[in-house]
């Protein structure tokens, strides 16, 4: 028996839940197709997702075709959830991309395919909803072309779209159109067939025609287009023979060593984690002690229950092999992204970004106020299943905040600390997520028992500016033996944590920090010493080389009226758009370029009535840049270089009161 893990993504509402409970109704898994709007589909199981009708978290679900397994996951399609998506397209052999025959090509859409094509990914393309009015199945088809990639083949045609018994009839070798039209994009990425196409008086052989698309799309250089409908079920069974035919199954040795990747954490009503894990090569079973994690946070643990997917079911299981999707107990302290068993080489550091960060953030506050310390539990075991949201704790304004994508994920996270704890909370108005990069290096040392160094630490500093993506590198100039591991550890551990706040008020990052001078007095220092001044270094040594704000920038694409051109380029301006020039199309015109993030939603917002309603804009993140004019409002909180004496009094009195220092 094969297995095929298979991801189900799509813009939301082009209805990707719904394909996946026809395709379970199709291989007999159930017996009656759930509805979205009902909130009785097998994937969007959490409360929240039935009342909503959107997908928050992925979910996966299995059913057989033929000799092959395919475990189907399905990813949210709302941007604002697009971390679960991230996480997903680690585990995947191939992918099915839901497009919409009334809505067409998407922004999100687009993202998805950038993505996919990036990671080759194979993927097929399934146009939903040609029985709803509206639906334009050609005019789609070629947006398919134009928009997200070339290489695309229709498997099909479309008999009375836009009404309930639209039919969609599979292309067959007899249809010669169909065949040229294969011969013509397989033989782009072939020179052989190329060479046979050219030379040869008649056709190609279709059994070699389709042999080549099953090898081209498993490697991610051509992509099938299907049509089809989910709530009728036309054309879902020749989608299903393409995942059967076209689609590469898992590859991995079960005998191999354990190696896999977690791509998802659930949490009991005790507290105990449930890890989602696709295993890329041997077996693990209940009992094995499994390793996991990574560097110095890399422990082991016992595994004490494992579950698979199986016929649409949950069932527990003695093992998981290679190209499985388990879901492993008893792992404590496991974490989204973690490797388990023995790590891929090309997964050292982890997985790389696949999608922009957040760029947004907002601070929660609890409801009442004395409620502060259960909802940082309850927002730490939030990050456990969604880490990017990056839960920030300011202890001076005792003020807990998070990143976000969107403000529906803010909804989303008030309603389930409301559902799920018990918390009410409310949320201070959205900001943007800015950056600090050095301008140049400055250093900065304080030797212990001189001047007013008031702890028993010599620490010095250095930072210099590093390439724009490369994050935080830390250095030592000193001997690795000059001081105890233990204090190496704390200067290290507080530079990291220290430069989450900048000159600016801002997270410093693209730089190197080295260590340049380092001592201690045995036996009286302590980590606590360390701890306290490292902040008082970095900081001087950081203002001496200076920051510049940096602020995230979105590509936008804008589709409107040429007649209203004008009007639109000076509110453009106004919000500080850069945009490129204006490309005419008979009634049409199509503006690109860049616009500060904090502004795209006021720039929706204002595009109905600057187009007349026909304005449509795709905007997604390209890159982080200077800001320009009147950086940011973010008052500084925490280690301020600026007041080196209330600093000082400041660590005393927390030292006076018991807080860690000697």
């Amino acid at each position: 028996m094969h297995t095929l893990n298979l991801g189900i993504l799509a813009h939301v509402d082009a209805g990707k839940t719904s394909l996946t409970e026809r395709l379970l109704h199709a291989a007999g898994v159930i017996d009656e197709i759930g509805s979205v709007d009902d909130g009785s589909t097998r994937t969007d199981s959490l409360a929240l997702e039935r009342q909503r009708g959107i997908t928050i978290k992925s979910a996966v679900v299995s059913f057989a075709v033929d000799d092959t397994t395919v475990n189907l996951i399905d990813t949210p399609g709302h941007p604002d959830f697009i971390a679960e998506v991230e996480r997903v397209l680690n585990v995947l052999d191939g992918a099915v991309l839901v497009v919409s025959a009334v809505e067409g090509v998407q922004a999100q859409t687009r993202v998805l395919m950038r993505t996919l094509r990036r990671l080759r990914i194979p993927t097929l393309v399934f146009m939903n909803k040609v029985d709803r009015g509206g639906a334009r199945d050609g005019a789609v088809l070629r947006s398919i072309a134009e928009k997200l990639t070339p290489a695309v083949v229709a498997m099909g045609s479309v008999d009375g779209p836009g009404g309930p018994a639209a039919r969609c009839v599979p292309y067959t070798g007899a249809d010669t159109g169909f065949t040229d039209r294969l011969a013509e994009l397989l033989a782009d990425h072939d020179d052989e067939l190329l060479a046979a196409y050219v030379e040869d008086a008649g056709p190609l052989p279709y059994d070699r025609l389709r042999g080549e698309l099953a090898a081209q799309t498993g490697r991610a250089l051509v992509h099938p287009v299907y049509f089809g409908s989910a709530i009728t079920g036309a054309g879902v069974d020749a989608l299903i023979g393409g995942v059967r035919e076209l689609l590469p199954a898992s590859r991995g040795d079960a005998d191999g060593p354990v190696s896999g990747t977690v791509f998802k954490v659930e949490r009991g009503p005790g507290g105990e984690r449930t890890a989602y894990v696709r295993m890329f090569s041997g077996t693990v079973r209940v009992r094995d002690r499994l390793p996991f994690g990574r560097g110095e946070g890399r422990t082991e643990g016992r595994v004490t229950g494992i579950d698979v997917f199986d016929a649409g079911s949950v069932v527990r299981g003695a093992e998981a092999g290679a190209g499985r999707i388990a879901r492993l107990r008893g792992l404590d302290g496991i974490r989204i992204g973690d490797p388990v068993g023995t790590p891929d080489a090309d997964d050292a550091d982890g997985p790389g970004r696949r999608f922009a960060p957040p760029t947004l953030e907002a601070v929660v506050v609890p409801r009442p106020p004395a409620n502060r310390g259960e909802l940082h539990s309850a927002l730490a075991r939030l990050a456990d299943q969604d880490p990017l949201i990056d839960l920030r704790q300011d202890d001076v304004r005792e003020e807990l905040s998070v990143s976000l994508y969107g403000e529906v994920q803010k909804e989303v996270i008030e309603a389930t600390l409301a559902d799920e704890f018990g918390i009410g909370v409310t949320f201070r108005e959205t900001t943007t997520i800015c950056l600090e990069r050095p301008d140049g290096s400055g250093a900065a040392h304080e030797i212990i028992d001189q001047g007013e160094n008031p702890f028993l630490a010599t620490v010095g500093l250095r930072v210099d500016p590093a390439p724009v993506g490369s994050g935080i590198a830390y250095r030592l100039e000193v001997e690795l033996g000059s001081m105890p591991f233990s204090l190496m550890r704390a200067v290290e551990e507080t530079v990291v944590e220290t430069l989450r706040q900048g000159i600016h008020g801002w997270q410093v990052t693209d730089c190197v920090v080295t260590m340049t001078h380092s001592g201690y007095w045995a036996p009286l220092s302590t980590a606590g010493d360390f701890r306290n001044l490292t902040p008082l270094v970095l900081m001087s040594a950081l203002k001496r080389a200076g920051t510049t704000v940096h602020e995230p920038v979105h590509r936008f694409r804008l589709e409107l009226p040429a007649d209203l051109l004008g009007p639109v380029l000076p509110v453009l301006a106004r919000l500080g758009a850069v945009p490129g020039a204006p490309a005419v199309h008979g009634s049409a015109c199509v503006l690109e370029g860049e616009i500060p993030a904090a502004r795209v939603h006021e720039l929706q917002r204002r595009l109905p009535s600057l187009t007349r309603g026909e304005g449509v804009l795709e905007s997604d993140f390209d890159r982080y840049r200077p800001v320009v004019g009147p950086l940011p409002d973010r008052p500084r909180t925490d280690h301020d270089p600026l007041n080196r004496k209330e600093y000082l009094l400041r660590t005393m009195r927390k030292v006076a009161a018991g807080g860690e220092a000697r």
